[in-house]
């Protein structure tokens, strides 16, 4: 066994004892299990959000699309900016809401506001389907991490059990809380391991970062410009969207939002969060230092880009303080998608179906459903081979669909009905689900359209007609107004 699997093992038992020591003192009722009793401050929110979007596809997908794409993949940088932006505005009025009517999970901010437990059935459908992918990217990564950082000593599928175990085993234990607590370490370790590498490694192997960008471009002109078709300027502009919509449509992060102790917690965050965006920068900086040193990944083996140029570069012991930090990236995020998914279903799928069930048997059948919902993603994850980047986008066309009727459901007067959000939800995802079975684009619909149009993210096109068929079902449902007479001789017409 080399030393850098020992720090590897080291650091995920030490993951799984700050998950099951977080429980001490707490009574692991719902509402303590999913969202910690509402009483997160602005550090372990932080964390939280933070830790659901440096994930392994800050450590291997970012990397690898930056070694195999080029430009395209600074659509990251700008879709999380963005979206903290958002997030001053749209999370206080959410977790306002949210406190009043004691709601613990996302179905049920939309049960409450459209009066619809089926349209709580379907939110939480769509959010389970889209979350299975967003979890096979953690152990596809957490399996990629671990057998490159222990030069091969634990095969791929070997990590993703071992992972998958270690998150169903603190999941269950302490929930929200054992995912706070693993988060404060991983955020630490994933800036630190981050930067060092970002810097360290353009310096080592080109001189600088500008001569690095000059050869890159020297060797592979065209490369680090958006191009002309394709991952065009329409595509980053539609993804950028897509994603900065979405962002906050995953139940998981919506579920986070609920246990912040008040509203300005979100506010200090917005201010705070797009700075430690500025993390992905040495992600991608790795992988343009990859191309040359490590060239011929192709397609999804572009993910090991990170890896495979820190196990030629440093000495074991560094390898595995770089594959401690990965390890971390899948188990926090992981624990929470999980906790969610399991939380949905329980709550707002069995529970409307049985309306007898109690609080303690939805938190009983909640954690019973961890260790299920974790083998099928296991199952997939050992079975699939799409890149990394790929799965997330599409399981953020997929949650962009709650976008629409979430936001008129803050309005002071919202015309949308119950009937046009399930519709136009239904129909959003029907899109999704036929374009990402089909393989069809808008290029391969419309090719005769211009090309700025045939590059547009599908998601957005989908969110488009989601949002058309939920207008004008919300017209043809929307209840008529009441005639009444008045006592007077002279009829006179009001509306109740």
């Amino acid at each position: 066994m080399n030393i850098a699997l020992l720090i590897i093992l080291f650091f995920l038992l030490i993951s799984i004892f700050l998950g099951i020591r977080a429980r001490k003192g707490k009574d692991m009722s719902l509402e303590q299990w999913t969202v910690g009793g509402r009483g997160f401050g602005t550090i372990f929110v932080f964390l939280l959000m933070a830790g659901e979007l440096y994930t392994t596809f800050t450590f291997l997908g970012g990397s690898g699309w930056a070694y195999g794409k080029g430009a395209p993949a600074f659509y990251i940088i700008a879709y999380g900016c963005l979206a903290y932006v958002l997030s001053y505005w749209l999370l206080p009025p959410i977790w306002k809401y949210a406190k009043e009517k004691n709601l613990i999970s996302q179905p049920d901010f939309f049960v409450s506001k459209y009066k619809s437990p089926y349209l709580g059935i379907l939110v939480s459908i769509v959010g389970v389907i889209a979350l299975i992918p967003y979890m096979v990217t953690q152990l596809k990564g957490l399996g990629i991490i671990v057998s490159e950082a222990s030069y091969g000593q634990i095969s791929p599928n070997a990590a993703v059990w071992i992972g998958a175990i270690s998150v169903t085993v603190y999941v269950m234990i302490s929930g929200i809380h054992g995912s706070a607590w693993t988060a404060v370490i991983k955020d630490i370790m994933i800036f630190a391991v981050v930067a060092f590498l970002g810097i360290y490694l353009p310096i080592h192997y080109y001189g600088g970062f500008q001569n690095m960008f000059e050869v890159i471009n020297t060797n592979k002109p065209g490369f680090l410009v958006l191009p002309e078709q394709g991952m065009s300027i329409s595509w980053f502009i539609s993804t950028v969207i897509l994603s900065v919509l979405g962002f906050y449509m995953w139940p998981h992060s919506f579920g986070s939002a609920f246990s912040a102790k008040s509203e300005k917690v979100f506010r200090k965050n917005a201010i705070i969060m797009p700075i430690y965006q500025l993390v992905l920068l040495f992600v991608f900086f790795v992988g343009f230092a990859a191309i040359l040193q490590v060239p011929g990944l192709e397609g999804a083996k572009g993910d090991l880009s990170l890896l495979r140029l820190a196990i030629q570069t440093f000495d074991p012991w560094i390898v595995g303080v770089v594959g401690a930090a990965g390890l971390l990236t899948a188990i926090v995020p992981g624990s929470m998608i999980i906790m969610s998914a399991s939380t949905l279903i329980a709550k707002n799928i069995y529970s409307v179906f049985v309306p007898s069930t109690t609080n303690e048997q939805i938190t009983k059948l909640a954690k019973y459903l961890v260790p299920v919902l974790t083998l099928i993603s296991v199952y997939f994850t050992i079975q699939g081979g799409t890149a990394i980047v790929s799965l997330l986008l599409m399981g953020y066309s997929l949650v962009t669909q709650l976008f629409p009727s979430l936001i008129f459901s803050l309005f002071k007067r919202n015309f949308v009905t119950k009937q046009g959000a399930f519709i136009g939800i239904l129909t959003g995802v029907a899109v999704v689900a036929f374009v990402t079975i089909s393989g069809t684009t808008m290029a391969t619909m419309f090719p005769g359209l211009p090309q700025p149009i045939q590059d547009l993210n599908v998601g957005i096109i989908a969110l488009l007609i989601n949002t058309i068929v939920m207008v004008i079902v919300s017209a043809v449902t929307m209840k008529s107004p009441v005639k009444v007479k008045s006592s007077s001789s002279n009829e006179q017409e009001g509306l109740l």
